[in-house]
């Protein structure tokens, strides 16, 4: 009898008092025993206790993860009771995240819990990672609509699999080419298929914005497709790290940070377009026009003294600039007589042909800026006389400089001596 009642007490006590899901106790019990740990520090553990520990955290992470995923694949009911646009949106207020790594959160949850899962078996005994998974669905769901199902499984199996040895950038590759494994027969055509609706979304998502920033700069923001970043890159980098003799003098740029020697290149790689190849604008063949007074270009110029002129386009520069621009690029110097007159729109051939470029190389075989070893294929043709000055454009007159250089010899805080032997040496004016 007083078993009875024993029994019948703690039936009701458990009514009263229900036990949490096992879920919520399995979370308490963690957090209980991780804050056990809090305060131990880490730094007396052997170096293979470190290993193992990183091991474990990382297939711990893995596992909360997907635990974390399952309740956002069933909290439907949950975001609508609380008026939420979706189950990103709820889980963002409610947690404080950011909305965008919510909402993509919730839809991955959603491709696991209903399509994929397999790979979320593998987040759930902590071997796919949450970026491994990400690339893997994004594969899988990349695959054919029509692919028989054996092989969509034995696709999806492989890329979990690969987990144990590849990284998320690893695993993106790998995922691209997972037919090519499973279904070889059909994996060229499909890739095709694929690489023409990337282009194309890229073409799509092409765009380049400017503004001016002051102080002379402007920011300029280009997405583009990867073709195009390479060879850009490929095209910058020949100017950015140019070759040098293993007994090559260091020299200032050897010190400038890789991003702004890619910068600098930007510009050296606009001042050698040939503007014969770019189209027409504005019914003209593409040009640049200087407007500069007269006394300005007789005197100022002379002496290196920074003036501003204006180009067509409304734009402001120092005549130490145009100097620079006017032995590679093609501008046209507007001289104006006292009444604002045009007097002179250039002369006929200020820069130098083909062949006496080929001739300059031949010549000088590198740049003449004294210690550097740039070679004469990168470098560029200067006037030793400036061309508005009267200079000819004669291989006595000419000089190959490197693009580094180059700005030096226009740079009016320098100067530049010939030396006996041709070479140019810069020092900074007293």
């Amino acid at each position: 009898m007083y078993d009875r009642s024993i029994s019948e007490r703690n039936t009701v006590v458990a009514q009263l008092h229900p036990q949490p899901h096992p879920i919520l106790g399995a979370v308490a019990d963690a957090r209980s025993s991780l804050s056990d740990v809090r305060d131990v520090q880490p730094v007396y553990m052997t170096p293979a206790e470190k290993t193992t520990a990183l091991q474990e955290i990382t297939a711990l992470e893995a596992t909360l993860t997907d635990l974390k995923l399952r309740i956002l694949a069933v909290s439907g009911d949950v975001a609508d009771a609380a008026g939420a646009r979706d189950v990103g949106s709820w889980a963002a207020h409610l947690t404080h995240a950011d909305p965008a790594a919510a909402r993509a959160d919730a839809r991955l949850a959603e491709a696991l819990d209903r399509r994929w899962t397999r790979v979320a078996a593998g987040m759930a005994d902590g071997s796919v990672a949450l970026a491994q998974a990400r690339v893997i669905v994004t594969a899988l769901d990349a695959l054919p609509d029509d692919l028989d199902p054996t092989l969509l499984a034995k696709a999806e199996t492989q890329l979990v699999a690969y987990c144990a040895d590849f990284s998320p950038a690893e695993l993106r590759r790998l995922g691209r080419h997972i037919l090519h494994v499973v279904a070889p027969d059909i994996a060229e055509a499909h890739q095709a298929r694929l690489l023409e609706q990337e282009e194309q979304r890229a073409r799509e998502k092409t765009s380049l914005r400017s503004r001016l920033i002051g102080d002379g700069l402007a920011r300029t923001t280009i997405v583009h497709p990867e073709l195009d970043r390479t060879r850009l890159l490929t095209y910058l980098e020949a100017f950015a790290s140019p070759r040098k003799s293993s007994d090559a003098i260091t020299g200032e740029e050897d010190r400038i940070p890789y991003h702004r020697r890619l910068g600098q290149a930007f510009g050296a790689l606009l001042e050698h377009l040939d503007p014969a190849r770019l189209p027409d604008h504005g019914g003209d063949a593409t040009t640049l026009m200087v407007t500069i007074d007269l006394d300005s270009l007789i005197t100022d110029l002379a002496t290196g003294g920074l003036i501003d002129a204006h180009l067509a386009a409304g734009d402001n520069m120092s005549a130490t600039a145009i100097r620079r621009l006017a032995c590679t690029a093609k501008i046209i110097p507007v001289v104006l007589g006292g009444k604002g007159e045009i007097l002179d729109l250039g002369r006929t051939r200020r820069l130098y042909t083909p062949g006496q470029r080929k001739a300059l190389r031949l010549r000088d075989q590198q740049c003449r800026a004294e210690g550097c070893t740039v070679p004469a294929p990168w470098c560029e043709a200067h006037h030793l006389k400036p061309w508005t000055q009267g200079g000819r454009t004669n291989l006595n007159d000419g000089i190959l400089l490197c693009n580094h250089h180059h700005h030096r010899a226009h740079d009016r805080r320098y100067e530049a001596d010939r030396l006996p032997n041709g070479d140019l040496r810069f020092h900074r004016r007293p």
